[in-house]
């Protein structure tokens, strides 16, 4: 196996890490300039925007005649780099979640019209958008319990039900949700479900409150929101694919944002422990420096071991991705969707830890990068659900 980036990826990776450097880690004290109550993004993140576009680092993670054209694996390393700054660098390049896999799904399974309509603006920047599946009624952690209604109504789809942790919704800039329901509830089990475009502005949308995730209002990344849908009404061909077809498009969808979160919560890793090794290279405590302690020295050297072993199977899950295909990397992808958040999660707690109270202030990214974290273990599916599926499957090879 070749380990080294090839030639393509270390060009993206010199530029990128350029830019993070002169103008990203610079606008992270920017973050907060937003008027309070605001779920927009900061003003900085244009101006980024621009920067990003000029340099030609946008929408790198869409392969194909749409994006920049990089396979899997050469976005992973780069992926990494927008983890260091995760309330800033995706969303500068036009890499951030949800939008990137509402993007892939559009890209995949719309029509022309719904391509024009809202592909072509998100891939320009010029919108926003959201993904709405999970319930709050029900345990979204098996995606045919949701009970949300399409129901066709003449040339229309009629939608009744309620979602919350909608990633992105509360953003002004997000013009469309694209909403899983059932569309046939006597249907076989994953054939129930169907998806559809549902502009933010239709009657009927209701966004009733941001949710937060440990005291963060997450408003920099368009906040969670819980909505309403009642009797909203939507063209028939606002539905993506066919009647039906929701469940498959659904895990399509999430099998890329899985593994591109995973990329960038290396990142995030990295960054805890550039942080850690600073703070305790120039802290005395009991008449000599932290980084001489032992126990200090346990923390940093697990941490790189984990990082290092983490890295590895995302690469790996990238390649198979590329050359078998999502359906054949499946193992891999839910093997690193349980591996690093929890693995990331550990690497900031001992950052924080050897921050002592300045880590869990404001004064520090890593409060948020471990909330960050400990959330990665419920979205896109909670770390049971998939140590079950890899568990059956793993048995089945084995049973007659």
């Amino acid at each position: 196996m070749d380990f080294a980036y090839d030639e393509t990826t270390r060009d993206y990776q010199a530029r990128l890490t350029d830019f993070l450097e002169s103008h990203v880690y610079p606008a992270e004290t920017r973050v907060a300039e937003n008027e309070p109550g605001s779920w927009g993004p900061p003003p900085v993140l244009r101006e980024l925007q621009a920067e990003a576009r000029a340099r030609g680092l946008w929408n790198l993670f869409l392969p194909g005649g749409r994006g920049a054209g990089l396979t899997n694996l050469q976005y992973a390393p780069l992926a990494e780099l927008t983890g260091r700054s995760p309330a800033l660098a995706p969303a500068a390049l036009n890499c951030a979640a949800p939008d990137t896999g509402n993007m892939e799904l559009l890209a995949e399974f719309g029509t022309p019209a719904q391509q024009k309509e809202w592909l072509e603006p998100l891939l320009d920047g010029r919108i926003r958008s959201a993904f709405a599946m999970t319930e709050p009624d029900v345990a979204s952690s098996d995606a045919t319990n949701i009970t949300t209604s399409i129901v066709r109504d003449g040339d229309d789809y009629v939608i009744n039900g309620r979602k919350w942790f909608i990633t992105g919704a509360m953003n002004p800039a997000c013009a469309v949700l694209i909403v899983m329901g059932k569309t046939d509830p006597s249907a076989e089990r994953h054939r129930q479900q169907s998806q559809i475009l549902v502009p933010r502005d239709t009657p009927g949308v209701h966004i009733r409150r941001g949710m937060r995730t440990f005291g963060y209002d997450d408003a920099d990344h368009g906040g969670h929101a819980e909505i309403n849908f009642e009797g909203v009404r939507v063209p028939a061909e606002n539905l993506i694919g066919a009647e039906g077809d929701g469940f498959a498009i659904s895990q399509a969808r999430l099998g890329p944002g899985r593994i591109h979160h995973c990329m960038r919560l290396i990142g995030m890793a990295e960054r805890a422990i550039e942080l850690m090794c600073r703070r305790v290279s120039s802290r005395v405590a009991f008449g000599r420096p932290l980084a001489d302690q032992g126990v200090v020295q346990d923390w940093i050297a697990e941490s790189r071991v984990r990082v290092e072993q983490l890295r590895l199977l995302v690469l790996k899950t990238a390649w198979l991705m590329d050359t078998v295909g999502n359906r054949g990397a499946h193992t891999e992808i839910q093997a690193i969707k349980i591996a690093a958040p929890s693995t990331v999660e550990w690497i900031i707690d001992k950052a924080i830890q050897a921050h002592g109270a300045g880590g869990v202030s404001q004064d520090t990214p890593l409060a948020q990068l471990w909330a960050g974290a400990r959330t990665l273990r419920l979205a896109d599916g909670p770390d049971e659900v998939h140590r079950r599926s890899l568990a059956r499957r793993e048995l089945k090879r084995w049973q007659p």
